[in-house]
């Protein structure tokens, strides 16, 4: 009996962890209003609005990301709940006018609900990260289990492309910037180059793409993994993706930069993703693209500025890009692959006609 008992007690905490976390849509949303409720709280007490600039500041930095990822993942909710805790540790040592204002009052209690709402699944997110790295999804393959599993079979005269990656790909909203086009996303944030090798029979084989378009290092380099280590990875996904003959486009690691430091100092990407590093891996990637007969996807070049960063109008953070970054991605992306599947088809038809 005392089994069941235990059995019981992690059912109770596994639902009461899954009520606490917040779906896309949800978290979005919260993280908005969190927003919009210290910039209106910000005007009840005088002087509140100047002494609070700074946190206000980087409450709307924490929002763009939250937007780049299109979620709350861990490192954008800690973020967020530091500087909204911050913020309300602030507006309460400060003096306010009497009486105070019913819907001042208000907002702020709704401020303190947001807040304490956004912890819980913080907290919820902790303990589902945890779990996830003790127990048997290491690779989070439940992410996209459900759409896998509705994914339609690939349409005839239409070339599937699987785009393949971390929170770069995870937050490219392919479907504004390649409309009409059968490109599916399976980027997942804050993922190395091993998880995505686990990852590859579910995500990319099942779905039968005739390209799959990879984005993937930058966190291995952040992490600290070695670079023959990504290496090995990286060969070993091309040779999945070889075997069952799906074409391979590499993308080269994006640059990063300190351009946006002085807004936050977590915008200080450099030191755990040191600019040599980069490129010593994009030489590597373009070397075994060329050996192997891969197309090698050349974003780096087009991005990176004088200095050897990512150009700061691409990114708001130094790493992800914004939409300015995705715009001049897409074209590259869309050259790369015409260059890989359009001339691939075009290939196979004449074959087919020399054959007649």
């Amino acid at each position: 009996m005392k089994w069941i008992g235990l059995l019981l007690c992690f059912s109770t905490a596994a639902f009461a962890q899954n009520r606490a976390l917040l779906s896309a849509p949800d978290g979005l949303a919260l993280a908005e209003r969190i927003v919009q409720l210290t910039e209106a709280t910000s005007l009840t007490a005088p002087g509140l609005v100047r002494a609070a600039t700074p946190i206000l500041e980087n409450l709307k930095e924490d929002f763009k990301n939250v937007r780049v990822v299109n979620r709350l993942s861990l490192s954008v909710t800690q973020a967020l709940l530091t500087d909204a805790k911050g913020y309300l540790a602030l507006a309460d040592g400060v003096r306010k006018p009497f009486p105070f204002p019913e819907e001042g009052r208000k907002q702020f209690a709704e401020l303190r609900d947001a807040v304490s709402r956004l912890e819980s699944h913080f907290q919820a997110l902790i303990e589902s990260t945890e779990a996830q790295l003790r127990g048997a999804d290491r690779d989070n393959l439940r992410r996209y289990a459900e759409a896998n599993g509705t994914q339609a079979g690939p349409v005839s005269g239409k070339p599937r492309v699987l785009f393949y990656g971390d929170s770069i790909t995870d937050g490219w909203r392919l479907n504004e910037y390649f409309p009409e086009r059968d490109y599916v996303n399976r980027g997942i944030s804050g993922q190395i180059t091993g998880e995505m090798l686990g990852r590859m029979q579910a995500d990319v084989i099942a779905h039968r793409p005739q390209a799959m378009l990879i984005l993937a290092g930058t966190n291995d380099i952040a992490r600290g993994v070695a670079v023959g280590t990504i290496q090995n990875n990286l060969t070993m996904i091309a040779d999945l993706c070889e075997f069952h003959k799906i074409k391979v486009i590499l993308a080269s690691i994006l640059p990063v930069s300190d351009h946006h430091k002085a807004v936050n100092p977590r915008f200080e990407m450099t030191k755990g993703r040191p600019p040599a590093v980069i490129r010593e891996l994009n030489t590597w990637m373009a070397a075994f693209a060329k050996k192997r007969g891969f197309t090698y996807l050349n974003y780096y070049d087009s991005m990176v500025d004088s200095g050897g960063f990512l150009k700061a109008e691409l990114a708001d953070d130094g790493l992800h890009p914004n939409s300015a970054g995705y715009r001049v991605m897409a074209p590259l992306a869309q050259v790369a692959i015409d260059e890989t599947v359009v001339a691939t088809i075009s290939q196979q038809k004449s074959g087919k006609k020399r054959q007649k």
